[in-house]
């Protein structure tokens, strides 16, 4: 067996064999790998054609990051890579967020929850006349059972400036808001083919409201819809033929709502489920299944991807970017993160309900002193029923005012915003104690984006444990100056840096001893 000679004519064989050519070598993924035995050690040559034949054990082809997941995804949004920017809400992910993702394709939603009807119809506005050419773009939509007209108005907002992507997220069951997304505009073409102007991406964290997403709409929402003249006969007919997503995100361990499920416990389990929804109805084309949350390095990108997901969707690590509406106050407190610096919190939009959300705890106090807020909600009927004291420690301690101005505040939000909230809280007592407390809720986020540094100990800062990894990663590289924290540098050094981690685990599993060193990419600047 002769072993391959550099131009000297000496021995190429020690070089090929050590950990720092084996290192190298997984980097340079765009290239065939050829996996070369001496008859007891195994290693990797890229930059030479062995000889003879005998030596070499396997090939493997060129790895782009383009092709990590599943192609039908990216045909399906029109989109370059698998990777998609998750909504944060009010306006977080901004529109410029948004183009940007678009232009270097890939896929992004407008963070639409928490906004009021004019603000979002703005950002649409924006968004359709700069990206009139472009389909991979979209906005988010969410569940609001406190609010469940302004969810419908916002879905027919939607439909009506025909926004080609939209997001569902925190839903606990479809709403005649969700199912009018997906029903209208159903054609049938002459090959039997279904199809819909609008693709609908669900969040899901739960395998019984998965399942909602993957089956046809039910039909007691689609005959209301209906007789409501929102949808025709024939579109809810074809409604009853087709998943009301086309792709649903497993969401595990994620900032903001979270059921704080492991994804290597929960996306197998959708993915059967899945397959398992296909047969029963026949479907053409299996529901694309992603996922997201925790994914703030290239390891965690890789092994979602290795789980068999289709795309991927990070959400924490993008409130750190250049992009991202949230002020450079509350970025700061961002990159200070570490995996363990979350904590959960009630939630302002679903508060009645004792649904939390997972928030940054290191800098801020909001996580506790939210809770202070929903104990006094559980414990007492109104706010005149609260004792003295404790009254007056909350609105020292938490709200910084009194309840009375507090309410001042609020009545002029409602009135502006919904009126019906304040008549339901002229009857019930208990709801206009909730208005108050999530008063404080709603207005933490907003000293957040706007940077009030006198309310930095208020701060809500949604957040999962991706941050902290994020950072830990980046520390000390290209990625830790925060002018070079675009969103896109981010996607693009996630998914560069996930396909020298796949590479290096294939090596592995041919018996190729690859060094640890492998699977530790370092971010660069990327095109």
């Amino acid at each position: 067996m002769s072993a391959p000679a550099r131009p000297d004519g000496t021995d190429a064989r020690p070089q090929v064999f050590s950990p720092e050519a084996i290192t190298a070598g997984t980097r340079r993924i765009r290239e065939h790998a050829h996996i070369v035995t001496d008859g007891t050690r195994r290693a990797l040559g890229v930059d030479f054609a062995p000889r003879p034949a005998a030596e070499v054990v396997g090939t493997l082809p060129p790895l782009y990051p383009e092709w990590l997941g599943g192609r039908t995804f990216c045909e399906a949004h029109g989109v370059r890579f698998p990777y998609v920017a998750g909504e944060m809400a009010n306006g977080i992910a901004t529109t410029r967020m948004v183009t940007e993702m678009a232009r270097a394709g890939m896929l992004g939603f407008f963070g639409a929850a928490g906004l009021g009807l004019p603000q979002v119809e703005r950002a649409v506005g924006e968004l359709a006349d700069g990206l009139r050419d472009r389909t991979n773009w979209g906005v988010n939509l969410i569940h609001s059972p406190a609010e469940p007209e302004l969810e419908h108005r916002t879905a027919t907002l939607l439909l009506h400036r025909r926004v080609p992507c939209v997001s569902l997220s925190a839903y606990l069951d479809l709403t005649p808001a969700a199912v009018l997304c997906a029903a209208r505009g159903l054609r049938r073409h002459a090959d039997g083919r279904i199809t819909r102007p609008t693709r609908i991406l669900a969040k899901v964290s739960r395998p019984e409201v998965a399942e909602k997403f993957l089956s046809p709409a039910p039909p007691v929402l689609l005959r209301r819809l209906v007789e409501q003249g929102e949808l025709s006969a024939e579109e809810a007919e074809l409604a009853r033929c087709v998943p009301v997503a086309e792709d649903i995100t497993v969401e595990a361990d994620s900032g903001g709502h979270t059921d704080g499920r492991p994804l290597g416990a929960l996306l197998p389990r959708v993915l059967m489920l899945r397959d398992e929804v296909t047969r029963r109805f026949g479907y053409r084309r299996p529901v694309g299944v992603g996922a997201g949350g925790g994914l703030g390095t290239p390891a965690a990108v890789a092994a979602a991807f290795a789980l068999g997901a289709a795309y991927v969707v990070t959400g924490s690590v993008n409130q750190s970017a250049t992009e991202a509406g949230i002020s450079d106050d509350a970025k700061e407190l961002l990159a200070r993160a570490d995996v363990a610096d979350v904590a959960m919190a009630p939630a302002a939009d679903m508060f009645e309900m004792g649904v939390t959300l997972q928030v940054l705890s290191r800098g801020t106090m909001f996580a506790p002193r939210a809770a202070q807020l929903y104990a006094a909600y559980r414990a007492h009927p109104s706010l005149e029923d609260i004792p003295a004291p404790s009254r007056a420690k909350l609105e020292r301690e938490v709200l910084g005012a009194s309840v009375d101005e507090v309410w001042e505040r609020t009545e002029r939000f409602w009135r502006a915003r919904d009126p019906a909230q304040l008549t339901r809280a002229e009857r019930d007592p208990k709801h206009r104690m909730a208005l108050v407390f999530r008063w404080y809720l709603g207005s933490s986020s907003r000293w957040a984006i706007d940077g009030d540094t006198g309310r930095r100990a208020d701060y809500q800062i949604w957040c999962g444990p991706a941050m902290g990894a994020f950072n830990r990663w980046t520390a000390g590289g290209f990625l830790a100056e925060r002018q070079n924290r675009t969103v896109v540098q981010i996607a693009l050094n996630l998914l560069e840096g996930a396909a020298v981690h796949t590479r290096a685990h294939q090596l592995r599993t041919y018996g190729v001893p690859v060094p640890d060193s492998a699977f530790a990419y370092t971010p660069r600047r990327l095109a």
